[in-house]
């Protein structure tokens, strides 16, 4: 006699561990490494779900699980709509060697009854599935990553040879809003490596240019401008909001006085150089790794740090360094992967060679050491003796 599909059920569930509702909810407000995932479509993720579940549909889980959870000793707890397909799923995955694997009964339509918080995620509009497909199907990234690039906020300061390549990647990669500060007017000169402006647009302020590119790259875009020359007094106002701050400033007063807003507010900042044939990155990420002034007590003289102006530029570096900032901020953003926090990465064009330097936070730093205390922003011209 044929089993039915109750009975076949029945027979899965014996094979497997289930869990309840309040256990996964005691999960949440705790540190427990249990990862949770949502086995149903997109229609119904989008609908709402379990704050912090991982979206990994039914039919792809057996494609997708390795690279989501590596570990075949990772907690996972499965869920669905009522519990059917999270115990098939549960069933598929002790079969691929998971040895701590739980699905919970009754599924989400359990959860909602039990009163618990569901989280509904901005839902993208198809143009938005269509332009953002390629992140998708990245299981690091997917609609949960996405939807965070969306809700996102990035400061550029400078929107020139190291501003251009960040602006264009990011805008593309769907980052919500993207502010711009420059007080500059596009020069022909510029347009070597300024890959934002075109001919056109010599003459115009550079924030107005930029503004105008990104949008026709990207119309979801929120391109906020501050055509102004970042100063002790605007710092704090113009930052405030922002996730991440990119420094593609080429003098040291503006790296300084970014650097100390950045570890005063809290804000991760991208920082990126660039010189002749030679660039480097590195992400300063307060209170995970140094900070610009653990590297650089002191500015040094004038005469040793020309700028681009100065000593010239390859067209194509301040690409390479700038797309390296771009991968940066969408790491920091999305949460994956390892962030130069701690690290310098250096690049030389001649050579085509890059090389990494560990960099240490000075616990004597006199912002962000042991025993630093916040005094308020400094005359960074004079201490940078700029004139």
């Amino acid at each position: 006699m044929v089993a039915t599909f109750d009975e076949l059920i029945a027979r899965v569930k014996a094979t497997i561990t289930e869990t309840d509702t309040d256990a996964v909810r005691a999960l949440q407000t705790s540190d427990d490494p249990t990862v949770i995932i949502d086995v149903r479509e997109r229609e119904e993720f989008v609908d709402g779900h379990i704050e912090g579940a991982e979206f990994i549909p039914r039919g792809q889980l057996d494609l997708k699980i390795e690279t989501a959870v590596p570990r075949r000793d990772t907690p996972i707890v499965l869920y669905c709509a009522g519990g059917t397909r999270s115990a098939l799923a549960a069933r598929s995955l002790q079969e691929l060697g998971y040895s701590d694997v739980k699905s919970m009964a009754g599924g989400f339509t359990a959860w909602k009854r039990s009163g618990y918080p569901v989280h509904i995620p901005k839902s993208m509009s198809p143009e938005q599935l269509t332009r953002y497909s390629r992140h998708l199907i990245i299981p690091e990234i997917g609609e949960k990553g996405q939807s965070k690039l969306l809700d996102s906020k990035v400061l550029l300061l400078g929107a020139g040879g190291l501003g251009s390549p960040v602006a264009m990647y990011l805008a593309a990669a769907g980052v919500g809003t993207i502010g711009l500060i420059d007080n500059d007017v596009v020069d022909r000169s510029n347009l070597q490596r300024q890959i934002l402006h075109t001919d056109e647009s010599v003459g115009t302020p550079k924030v107005e240019s930029a503004r105008a590119r990104i949008n026709a790259l990207n119309p979801d875009v929120d391109v906020r401008t501050y055509e102004t020359w970042l100063s002790s007094e605007n710092v704090l106002e113009i930052f405030e909001g922002y996730d991440v701050v990119v420094d593609g400033g080429d003098n040291f007063a503006t790296r300084y006085l970014v650097n100390d807003a950045c570890v005063h507010l809290g804000i991760p900042n991208v920082h990126g150089s660039v010189y002749r044939f030679e660039g480097q990155v590195t992400s300063f990420v307060p209170h995970q790794g140094p900070c610009y002034r653990c590297l650089y007590p002191e500015p040094p003289p004038p005469e040793l740090a020309p700028s681009c102006q100065e000593a010239g530029v390859l067209g194509v570096l301040p690409g390479v360094i700038g797309m390296l900032q771009a991968i940066e901020v969408i790491k920091l953003l999305v949460d994956v992967g390892e962030p130069l926090a701690g690290r310098l990465l250096t690049f030389d064009g001649l050579k085509s060679q890059f090389r990494e330097l560990k960099l240490r936070r000075d616990p004597e730093c006199s912002l962000c050491g042991e025993d630093a205390e916040w005094t308020g922003f400094i005359d960074y011209e004079v201490f940078c003796n700029v004139s």
